[in-house]
């Protein structure tokens, strides 16, 4: 297991900042615990405000702490976010892809980064939800030509499943400053700084193959 020398913690750490953005029930709380503790928890509680979340990292010869930001989708709470989004260098907008609204509303979390932060960010677009597939509102195609006029990363992902959780974290810390992309080649290029894990379930395959459809 890899630790951090006690004698000095923050030696060389560098730090990134992730916002989470996106209409509520997208799913981005689920995809930060689904990273965080590799764990989905189907009974939703609407993130009240903005929540912070921590995870130090030993990205191949470095120690990266990513620091995530998760924020809440209510309208009303909508004056908070440009300050989280200032000195980001990530903006992760998640929308539900059986949920076209929340899908159209993506263009305006996007505009509202860019005010704020310019080019000076990293934006990745998700699709989450894709076990829902019989639901999809949203197909892949529409998603992907947005991302490309907008000049964003595109990716979708289930955080019930874990499909494409980890990829996701995988694609943004490839586009990062200071990361080396040419690094990124094993599938273990991600380990936790920490004294405990928790173990991976072994039943995520059975999950994927099944559409749970409330719709």
């Amino acid at each position: 297991m890899i630790t951090l020398s006690p004698k000095n913690p923050n030696h060389n750490l560098k730090k990134y900042k992730l916002v989470f953005l996106g209409e509520q029930s997208v799913g981005k709380t689920s995809m930060i615990t689904r990273f965080m503790y590799d764990s989905f928890d189907p009974n939703y509680q609407a993130t009240i405000g903005i929540d912070f979340l921590s995870k130090t990292i030993y990205f191949h010869d470095r120690t990266v702490r990513l620091q995530l930001w998760d924020t809440a989708g209510q309208e009303r709470f909508r004056s908070l976010i440009p300050s989280y989004i200032r000195d980001s260098q990530v903006a992760v907008i998640v929308y539900d892809i059986t949920n076209l609204n929340s899908f159209e509303l993506t263009t305006r979390w996007i505009e509202d980064v860019r005010s704020e932060r310019g080019n000076q960010v990293v934006v990745v677009l998700v699709g989450n939800k894709v076990d829902l597939e019989s639901c999809r509102e949203v197909p892949t195609e529409k998603a992907e030509k947005l991302a490309k006029e907008l000049d964003v990363l595109f990716i979708e992902t289930s955080a019930k499943c874990s499909y494409n959780v980890k990829q996701l974290f995988k694609r943004i810390a490839e586009a990062l400053p200071d990361l080396d992309p040419d690094r990124h080649e094993d599938n273990n290029w991600l380990q936790e700084v920490t004294l405990e894990t928790k173990p991976k379930k072994n039943n995520q395959k059975d999950d994927n193959n099944k559409d749970y459809c409330f719709c």
